[in-house]
C-alpha cells in the first residue's frame, strides 16, 4: 500500500510576524498506483509541496502520510521514495551501470542483486548497449533514462518526479512523456510529477492538481479539469490557446458585452455581472446568406498546419477561435457570425472567480 495523504500541509519560510507563507493548507488524497500530475505556472509551490512530499523540505503544519505511515519527521532517505530531478544530476565520472548501481551498493546489495536490478531496468529503458559509457557520452534523452533507471532499480513505494523533462527538446519531450507512460503502466508505482507544462500534465496525468499561489484551484481527470474548469484560473491556464473569456451583463438568453448583446443558446444561471467562457474550438462560424449568430470581427490569423487560430473581437473583447487549417480562411476585417453550443458555455463568478453552474429544470 502506497498511498499518499496530504492534510492541510502548510510551508512558511521565516517566523512571527514576518513569516512568508507559500503552501496554504493543501488536501489531497494519492491512491495506490496512481499517476499524479501537479501542475501550475513558476512559483505556485508544486516543487515546494513535492520537496516536503520527499522530506528535503519541512513542513510547517499540517501531516503527510505516505502508505499509511506519518512521515513528517522521518528523514528521506527512510521514506521509500525515489526522485527524478530536472537536471539528470548523474555522477560524471561514472559509467551508466555505476550510476544506477550506486544507490544499491549504498545500501550494501549483494552485487549479484545490483547487477540484475540494474540489467533489468536498463532493459525496460532500452539502456541495456549504453551502460558502459560515462554521462557526457549521451544525449539528453539518454541521459534522463538514466535517472529514471536509477529510481527504478530502488524498487521504491513512490516515484517523484520534478520537472524531468524540462531539459529537453520538443521531440525528446513527446518522446520521453511516452516512455513515462508506458513505465508506470508496467510498475504500477505510485506516482507524483510536477510540471509547469500543462501538456505534460494532460497527457500523463490520471488525476492533475491545478495549483495557483500555494492553493489547490482544482483536481481531477484531465477531462474533467478541461471540459469542466472549477475556476477562471484553470479556465484560463488548461487549454492552449486558453478558454475565451466575456465580461459582461446577463438577462435571461440575452448577454451584453460592451455595446454587443449576444443571444444565448440557453439562459445565464442568474442575471447580473458574470463571465462567460467558450473553448477556442467550440465556436462554429456560420455560412450562408443572411447567417444570424455572434458578432465577431477579425483581427489577426495564424496559420498552424492542420489549424487556423482566429484572433478577433466580440463587442469589444478578445476571443480567440480555432477552425480547419485546410479550410478557406476569412480576412482581417471580416465579420463572421458564430454559433456555440449550450454544452460548451462556461459561466464564472467575475469577483471570486468560481465556476458558476447553469440553471436545472
Amino acid at each position: 500500500m502506497a498511498a499518499i495523504s496530504l492534510r492541510q500541509v502548510v510551508k512558511r519560510y521565516g517566523s512571527g510576524a514576518t513569516a512568508n507563507p507559500v503552501i496554504h493548507g493543501v488536501d489531497a488524497e494519492i491512491t495506490d498506483g496512481e499517476f499524479v500530475v501537479i501542475v501550475g505556472p513558476s512559483g505556485c509551490g508544486k516543487s515546494t509541496l513535492l520537496r516536503m512530499v520527499a522530506g528535503l523540505e519541512a513542513i510547517s503544519g499540517g501531516q503527510i502520510a505516505i502508505g499509511g505511515r506519518v512521515v513528517n519527521d522521518i528523514e528521506p532517505s527512510e521514506r521509500d521514495i525515489a526522485m527524478v530531478f530536472q537536471n539528470y544530476a548523474l555522477y560524471p565520472h561514472f559509467k551508466v551501470f555505476d550510476n544506477m548501481a550506486y544507490g544499491l551498493r549504498i545500501r550494501k546489495l549483494p552485487e549479484a542483486e545490483v547487477k540484475a536490478r540494474v540489467e533489468k531496468a536498463a532493459r525496460t529503458l532500452e539502456l541495456s548497449h549504453l551502460l558502459d559509457r560515462k554521462p557526457r557520452q549521451l544525449s539528453g534523452g539518454q541521459r534522463q533514462r538514466v535517472a529514471m533507471g536509477r529510481a527504478i532499480v530502488r524498487q521504491p513505494q513512490v516515484f517523484l518526479f520534478d520537472e524531468p523533462l524540462s531539459n529537453l527538446d520538443a521531440k525528446l519531450r513527446a518522446q520521453t512523456r511516452l516512455e513515462i507512460k508506458k513505465l508506470h503502466a508496467e510498475l504500477g508505482v505510485t506516482s507524483l510529477f510536477v510540471t509547469h507544462d500543462q501538456v505534460e500534465a494532460m497527457t500523463l496525468a490520471e488525476r492533475m492538481i491545478v495549483m495557483n499561489a500555494g492553493r489547490i484551484e482544482q483536481i481531477g481527470t484531465p477531462e474533467q479539469v478541461y471540459l469542466k474548469p472549477a475556476t477562471t484560473f484553470v479556465a484560463g491556464f488548461i487549454g492552449s490557446p486558453p478558454m475565451n473569456l466575456l465580461a459582461g451583463q446577463a438577462a435571461g438568453s440575452r448577454f451584453t458585452v460592451g455595446s454587443t448583446t449576444l443571444a444565448l443558446p440557453a439562459p445565464a444561471p442568474r442575471d447580473g455581472a458574470l463571465l462567460l467562457g467558450v473553448r477556442p474550438e467550440h465556436a462554429a462560424v456560420l455560412t450562408g446568406p443572411g447567417a444570424e449568430g455572434w458578432p465577431m470581427q477579425v483581427e489577426m490569423l495564424e496559420m498552424l498546419g492542420a489549424e487556423r487560430l482566429v484572433y478577433s473581437r466580440i463587442g469589444g473583447s478578445a476571443f480567440t477561435l480555432r477552425i480547419d487549417g485546410m479550410l478557406t480562411p476569412p480576412r482581417p476585417g471580416d465579420m463572421l457570425a458564430l454559433k456555440v453550443a449550450t454544452d460548451q458555455v462556461h459561466w464564472f463568478d467575475p469577483v471570486n472567480g468560481q465556476r458558476v453552474e447553469p440553471r436545472t429544470g
